[in-house]
């Protein structure tokens, strides 16, 4: 689903970033794209529900990990 029409950001994108530890909103606005000043701002605007989105990813893959696997907890 889209989150952000101006830059094409979709959930399964940023559900793929958390997985791969880009969970903070600073992060998260970076590697998305999303500018204040460069779209209608929609999505700066729940960047933070956006991260809590990343982080429950992240914590998902962190338990379904194998054990011994090279995945970090941080």
């Amino acid at each position: 689903m889209y989150i952000c029409l101006c830059k094409g950001v979709t959930d399964s994108r940023v559900r793929a970033l958390g997985r791969d530890g880009v969970v903070s909103p600073e992060a998260l606005a970076a590697e998305l794209g999303i500018d204040r000043d460069d779209c209608c701002g929609r999505c700066f605007a729940g960047i933070e529900n956006l991260a809590a989105i990343a982080e429950g990813e992240r914590l998902s893959a962190i338990r379904l990990a194998p054990v011994g696997s090279t995945r970090s907890s941080s």
